[in-house]
């Protein structure tokens, strides 16, 4: 992952644009025992050498103890990393990182000093949050003020809140009382995505310093901090989240595009949702609510009314078509080339014999040459057997649009119902079909709503497969209209 360079390699090694790969030494490669097993893997399926400056042409036996060398030698590295960083901590210098309300100290590694001015916006934060004020209230009026906030451009409740397993977050950082604490966190790499992932320790392998000259908030109050979240955090089972709505995660605000939220419900009981920025941090020139049911109605909506219009499978059959097509004439030229190589070589070997049978030439230098032609006759002809068959036509059935309809119908059915907020399966089959959701507001449509949908499909067919050939997305949806503008018969 990140690796352009040995990823544009390895697609030229595919078009066979070169035969040998040259390297300092195999850890150039990787330092991964599996990607370097796996790189030379698949260089020698291809008929690609891999040769090491010092080592000559790279074989298995060298390929495991190199990957095995390398991946102690970057674990060895990781372990005296964090050797050294918990060296530094135990003499009250920082492991990494800059934590809001300090600067580094030119000169000196791991020193930090308190920056006054930022130091007063976390008393601030304390003070109010022990008064009553919630962090969200904390943040609007931060951004209000136009206070710079540790990272990005605009605090949110997060910020100020954190997160408990963690210890992260203003509220519970215990620097601010002249407590440094090490190793809340640890860094793994998903092996699949090949991104760096941070996982919580247990507080019992955090490592603690007293740290005095950089407490910037007195220990009561931050006492009274953590025991005003501490009430805050006994959470009713009545009040525990519900389960997952048909569309959580999807909705995007059509003004400032962050995720949309539940934010309670009417007198009638209708569950409205607001941007998360506007109530998180009140940054949100679109701070009104919406109502889910009419959203959902949208959405709902356009995906039958897109659906349904058999030109969205037949666009798909058409440019699966097209590309097998130009896939099957780039392997017909081949096919072509191999032949002629084939007939080429034939003609070749049967001047060899009959040069050979006649004895017009010297057998000990016709005969090796008749055998390398025959080893290359063998090898173009098994290339050849490999070459896919000619594409057949996919026509396309009507038993599918068939099935769209009936997973459309029941999704409609169990919104009607009201059971789609803990509809697990209408959720998961929502998501199979829709990427994000934007809402817009939109005064002069039913509902006041306009939904723009981003779905998985696009992404395979592009605009031209849907009706209304809106660019981008499946289509401007209006509640209880369908696409814009309404398309009749659909």
């Amino acid at each position: 992952m990140g690796r352009e360079g040995l990823l544009r390699m390895l697609d030229r090694a595919r078009e066979r644009s070169f035969d040998v790969v040259i390297v300092e030494a195999l850890d150039r490669l990787s330092r991964d025992m599996e990607d370097l097993a796996g790189i030379h893997k698949r260089l020698s399926f291809l008929g690609i050498e891999i040769r090491a400056v010092h080592e000559g042409v790279v074989n298995t036996v060298l390929v495991g103890l190199r990957g095995l060398v390398g991946q102690l030698y970057r674990e060895d590295n990781a372990h005296k990393v964090r050797r050294g960083q918990a060296g530094r901590v135990r003499q009250g210098l920082a492991g990494g990182g800059l934590t809001y309300g300090y600067a580094a100290v030119a000169g000196k590694s791991g020193e930090r000093v308190i920056v006054e001015a930022e130091a007063q916006v976390i008393r601030r934060i304390f003070q109010e949050y022990v008064d009553g004020r919630t962090p969200r209230e904390i943040a609007h009026d931060l951004n209000k003020e136009r206070v710079s906030p540790p990272r990005g451009w605009a605090w949110n409740a997060s910020t100020i809140n954190g997160n408990l397993d963690r210890g992260a977050g203003i509220l519970q950082n215990e620097l601010y009382v002249g407590r440094l604490v090490w190793n809340k966190v640890r860094m793994v790499k998903d092996p699949d995505s090949g991104k760096r992932l941070s996982r919580p320790n247990p507080k019992t392998d955090w490592q603690v310093a007293e740290v005095p000259h950089l407490a910037i908030v007195d220990p009561e109050l931050f006492r009274s901090a953590q025991q005003r979240k501490e009430e805050r955090g006994q959470t009713h089972p009545s009040h525990q989240r519900r389960p997952r709505r048909m569309l959580s995660g999807l909705l995007r605000c059509g003004s400032c595009g962050s995720g949309m939220a539940t934010n309670g419900r009417d007198k009638s009981g209708r569950v409205r949702i607001r941007c998360s920025a506007a109530t998180e941090s009140g940054t949100c020139p679109d701070a009104k609510t919406f109502y889910l049911d009419t959203v959902e109605s949208a959405v709902l909506n356009g995906l039958k009314a897109e659906l349904r219009a058999p030109k969205v499978i037949s666009e798909y059959v058409r440019t699966y078509l097209e590309e097998r097509k130009r896939l099957e004439a780039t392997s017909h030229a081949k096919r072509q080339r191999l032949e002629q190589q084939l007939g080429q070589i034939n003609q070749e070997i049967e001047r060899l014999v009959d040069a050979i049978a006649k004895g017009h030439g010297d057998p000990s230098v016709l005969g090796p040459r008749s055998t390398a032609l025959d080893a290359e006759r063998k090898r173009i002809s098994e290339e050849l057997q490999s070459e896919p068959p000619a594409v057949k036509e996919v026509a396309l059935h009507p038993g599918i649009l068939k099935r769209y309809e009936e997973q459309l119908g029941r999704l409609e059915e169990a919104l009607g119902k009201g059971v789609s907020a803990g509809d697990a399966e209408a959720a998961e089959a929502i998501r199979d079909l829709v990427e994000t959701i934007t809402v817009f507001r939109d005064p002069g449509g039913p509902g006041g709503v306009a939904v723009e949908i981003a779905g998985r499909l696009n992404a395979l067919l592009g605009e031209k497969a849907y009706p209304n050939q809106v660019k981008g997305v499946w289509g401007k949806v209006v509640a209880g209209e369908g696409l814009e503008p309404p398309t009749p018969g659909l």
